[in-house]
């Protein structure tokens, strides 16, 4: 995908892009929306109103107004999404992490089940020209490929992205309008009361509400990617993509009224004229795979923010091009693919996998309703007003929340085991964190000026690096970790020539890429804070090195060899990182849920980067010293008798 901050005022380009960034996911629904809601029960009239007037009222209620009108208002620096919010509103209370990962697990696990359903009813167009065809091998073949080209990134393909789904939205406007005729008074079903009919006397109206929120799944991905293509961009565009919308659904509706009895197949390809179906379901995969595309370089990017934030083990980021925003994530490219062949293999057809889509998604519109008001009541909106776009929304996707329950045991099942494993994943790697940390001591640094001083000094302390680096958590300038003081003077003394204390402050913002430099003891001790947005990469090895250019530059260091003979020919002394591992060694001082949390935190570890490949260092000059994350102490229990 063409990501990027490209195009973010409005102009024919951005909305170009922005068809073709943002609506597959919303743009390929007509697929399937439709063809679940006929098929629970007779099809009669009150059906096919309903369900029109049940999908107008969503798409104005849920897409246009919650999102493309207000939820688009807060925007992060121009980026949005559901970590972008949570940056946004994380100062407010240590609970609102929590809504935050439950939102990024479930769009996760979209982004596994959306690349099975859209691509799935696209290919089974076919089976209108070859009846009993099997599909699922060439969905398996499609998506395979889909999966295996991520890493060569979609700077080429993006370019089309755009044209292919403006030919799309107009096909799918001029087939519904030909379709029209038949039932010229199909618009009667804007009026609500059509759907409110619908809902109460429907004896299956759980299951119609759960098929009628499959027309808002990609209502998140109009937020997620507002920093590729800006917020007037999707607003405009979004008039063209949900007139084009309506006009496909009341088309299939009229032809629907047309028939005397329940469609044998899909009506979207059945309002289409037998000649077109071959060029229809041609560019009906085309959509499909943008949609999947979209929908994975979505995946990739929100992973990357969760390491950033630290609610995601450390993973290896991959830019496969010099595009700003195109990133290759390989470990969520393998849990993606592997996801969406499941879900293909379990349900075998789309029809089956209509249960298990949407119950994710709509756990995310239900996170972000929650973050919004916070977001809201931040900005000093009147409490009545964020309190009532609180319960209104509430009361809207609580009740689609019961229409995709109650498909549980027909494939639902499969989207909560999928989040719930997700969301533990997040949780207990944060959780694991907060932890550390809490164990984690810290001293006042101005007691040990004068002993760094002169151990940098001391020659009877054989040279351990010339610079020598570590990375620090500590916040303040005034603190520094015990275990930094204790692996300089303790555990071997090392000598350098300059000791640096690095320091990374992820801020709220998405983009920051700013740094501070303290002398603490002026040529001797150094400090350095980066505050990197959470979507700028953490690149330390050579963001430390521009650093210290810079402060060269400016002569504020000497970095030249202190040794006589690389000293007379200006040559730079070697840098050494030292990473300070905190090891679990004493569990007895954790709770029962801490060692629990601690346990899989530990087996995280080992499918995760390390601290030095995290913070992109060069492992040629990294030392990795392993300290107990609690010093053991000797225990008065421990009996021991001396003896001569």
């Amino acid at each position: 995908m063409n990501a990027g901050k490209v195009k973010q005022s409005l102009s024919a380009g951005g909305l170009l892009i922005a068809l073709g960034i943002i609506y597959g996911d919303i743009g390929t629904s007509p697929l399937y929306v439709f063809k679940a809601i006929v098929s629970q029960g007779v099809l009669d009239t009150a059906l096919i109103y309903g369900g029109l007037s049940c999908i107008f009222w969503t798409l104005t209620l849920q897409t246009t107004l919650k999102y493309v009108i207000i939820t688009l208002r807060a925007d992060n620096k121009g980026e949005g999404g559901i970590l972008s919010l949570y940056s946004l509103v994380r100062k407010q209370g240590k609970w609102v992490v929590f809504p935050a990962i439950l939102g990024g697990a479930a769009l996760l696990a979209d982004g596994m089940i959306t690349p099975a359903i859209t691509i799935s009813s696209a290919v089974e167009g076919l089976d209108i020209f070859y009846p009993g065809l099997q599909t699922m091998p060439i969905v398996l073949v499609i998506v395979g490929c889909l999966f295996m080209l991520q890493r060569f990134g979609t700077a080429v393909i993006g370019r089309i992205f755009g044209p292919v789904m403006l030919l799309w939205f107009s096909m799918m406007a001029f087939v519904g309008l030909t379709q029209l005729w038949h039932a010229p008074g199909i618009f009667r079903a804007i009026n609500p009361w059509y759907a409110v009919q619908l809902i109460i006397e429907h004896p299956n109206a759980l299951f119609i509400i759960g098929a009628v929120f499959l027309c808002t799944t990609g209502a998140e991905a109009l937020y997620s990617d507002m920093g590729h293509c800006g917020r007037r961009n999707i607003r405009i565009s979004w008039i063209f993509v949900k007139l084009c919308l309506l006009l496909n659904y009341f088309g299939q509706g009229a032809w629907l009224l047309s028939s005397e009895a329940l469609p044998s197949g899909n009506p979207f390809y059945q309002i289409m004229p037998s000649w077109f179906l071959p060029f229809g379901i041609s560019i009906a995969t085309a959509a499909a795979i943008i949609a999947s595309q979209a929908m994975i370089t979505g995946a990739f990017t929100l992973v990357s923010e969760a390491v950033r934030l630290n609610v995601w083990p450390k993973v290896r980021i991959v830019h496969p091009n010099m595009l700003k925003g195109q990133l290759y994530v390989p470990s969520a490219n393998w849990i993606l693919l592997i996801g969406c062949i499941l879900v293909i293999l379990i349900f075998g057809e789309s029809a089956k996998m209509e249960a298990a889509y949407g119950l994710a998604i709509n756990l995310s519109f239900i996170v972000t309703t929650v973050l919004m008001t916070v977001f809201l009541l931040h900005k000093r909106i009147p409490a009545y007003l964020s309190y009532a776009f609180l319960l209104f929304y509430l009361a809207i996707e609580i009740s689609f929340l019961f229409g995709n329950v109650s498909k549980f045991s027909h494939g639902g099942w499969l989207t909560v085991l999928i989040t719930a494993l997700l969301f533990s994943v997040m949780l207990c790697w944060w959780w694991a964190r907060k932890i550390k940390n809490r164990h984690t001591r810290f001293v006042e640094i101005k007691d040990y000026y004068n002993v760094l001083a002169e151990l940098g000094s001391d020659k009877s302390v054989p040279l351990y690096a010339s610079q020598l680096v570590y990375l620090t958590s500590a916040n303040f300038e005034s603190e520094i970790e015990e275990k930094i003081i204790y692996s300089i003077l303790r555990k071997k003394p090392k000598r350098a020539d300059i000791y640096w204390l690095v320091h990374v402050d992820v801020t709220d913002a998405p983009y920051t890429g700013e740094y501070k430099v303290t002398h603490l003891v002026p040529g001797k001790l150094i400090r350095v804070d980066f505050r990197l947005g959470f979507r700028d990469e953490q690149r330390i090895s050579l963001l430390f090195r521009r650093v210290v250019q810079d402060l060269i530059a400016n002569h504020e260091v000497d970095i030249r060899s202190n040794f006589d003979t690389l000293r007379k020919r200006n040559m730079d002394g070697d840098f050494r990182f030292v990473v300070l591992e905190k090891v679990i060694s004493n569990s007895a001082s954790f709770s029962f849920a801490e060692r629990i949390v601690l346990d899989i935190y530990s087996v995280l570890r080992k499918f995760s980067l390390s601290d030095e490949k995290g913070f992109g260092l060069d492992s040629s000059f990294v030392t990795v010293e392993r300290v107990p994350l609690i010093a053991p102490t000797v225990s008065r229990s421990i009996k021991l008798k001396r003896v001569k």
